[in-house]
């Protein structure tokens, strides 16, 4: 009995050991629930290194370029729809944007034709897969102060990307203000906590947005979306191997009202009330989109039978609650077939299905007011 109890003793020393050093290289752990030692702090640098070069840009940007037609109706636009699209400031305002650059900012890299068709203002999809390493180099071209702050992975406090009495001291705060012509490297690790957990699909996503004021920041177009693959799951660019297509969707109403540049857009007003405090000319700035585009300016294209998965998420105020819906189709989420589900800000779904009938078909968001100002697009199924 002693010496079953002193082999008891080494075999349970051996076990703690263990646990400590998975609870090191938990970076590395595959699909499972969620354990106490992922809270445990982890080295910077682990596994795979995906290096971004993502600069804050300013550009002139049109919610529906399809003007004066109307892309779901094959119509022009009837009078209640043009009070978001030709009164008050009208269609086009200046924003500020996330866009990936080559390394070292070398020349601005152009989107994929499928990605340029429907992703619009979201800024880069920025993916890892767990145990790998995320570095973002970001640069603010923009005339505010703006920042990269992400969810779901993890960060020191120098990487957070949000200011706030956090009892840091200044000097390490460059991460949380990026001031005009500046620069900042964030440095994001990738454990399992921030991975698809057991009843995932091999892929889910976080949101990443600028937290310097973050009201107005992310309504003058400062959000996109990080994708995080579960580990031995990914392509070499990220991407998950069980599925041919991935979609993000961010179901938001722009309001214009609180952007930074609502100053500067107001020298572009020409067409009726342009006074900032008449609720009519508000109510004209507030711009009901899926990824920043109206009435089905961006649409979504795949092939019957493919594995598609689609991310969708949120930001915004109380008014930001959402519920896409998918014709002619139905979506698995966590076990549950839906083909309609519900977002709120911040808050994101990963769902996924097989296109199983060839044609166009209507993809919107469910609430009345939304649907009504525009909120709505399409995706197309091919026949193989």
């Amino acid at each position: 009995m002693a010496n079953y109890l002193k082999s008891s003793r080494s075999i349970g020393t051996i076990i703690v050991l263990l646990l400590l050093c998975m609870s090191l290289t938990d970076l590395v752990a595959a699909d499972g629930e969620d354990r106490g030692a992922e809270s445990k702090s982890v080295p910077e640098f682990v596994g795979n290194i995906r290096e971004y070069w993502i600069a804050a840009d300013e550009v002139m940007w049109d919610y529906a370029p399809s003007f004066p037609i109307n892309l779901m109706s094959g119509e022009e636009f009837t009078d209640d729809q043009k009070v978001f699209v030709e009164e008050g400031i009208g269609r086009t305002y200046l924003k500020s944007v996330y866009r990936e650059y080559t390394p070292g900012f070398g020349a601005l890299i152009e989107r994929s034709e499928e990605e340029n068709a429907y992703l619009g203002l979201l800024g880069p999809i920025i993916r890892a897969e767990v145990g790998e390493t995320i570095i973002v180099h970001f640069k603010n071209n923009t005339r505010f102060p703006a920042s990269i702050h992400p969810h779901g992975v993890f960060y020191t406090k120098t990487s957070e990307g949000a200011r706030y009495n956090d009892g840091t001291e200044e000097s390490g705060k460059a991460d949380d203000t990026v001031f005009p012509g500046s620069s900042y490297t964030y440095v994001w690790s990738v454990p399992r906590r921030a991975g698809p957990a057991k009843r995932d699909p091999s892929s889910i996503m976080w949101p990443y947005h600028s937290h310097v004021h973050t009201t107005a920041d992310t309504n003058a177009g400062l959000i996109g979306a990080i994708i995080i693959t579960r580990k031995g799951m990914a392509n070499a660019d990220g991407s998950p191997r069980d599925i041919d297509r991935e979609f993000v969707s961010l179901f938001n109403v722009y309001d214009e009202n609180v952007s930074n540049y609502l100053d500067v857009n107001l020298g572009n007003c020409t067409s009726g009330i342009c006074d900032p405090d008449d609720e009519d000319f508000q109510e004209s700035n507030l711009m009901h989109g899926i990824n920043g585009l109206l009435w089905g300016n961006n649409t979504y294209t795949m092939n019957k039978g493919e594995r598609v998965r689609w991310h969708v998420f949120a930001m915004g105020t109380e008014v930001d609650l959402h519920t896409p819906h998918w014709h002619g189709a139905t979506l698995k989420h966590n076990g549950n077939r839906v083909d309609v589900t519900e977002i709120l800000p911040a808050a994101s779904k990963s769902l996924t299905f097989r296109p199983d009938i060839a044609g166009t078909w209507m993809y919107h968001c469910h609430v009345n007011d939304h649907l009504d100002a525009g909120m709505m697009t399409v995706f197309t199924v091919l026949e193989n």
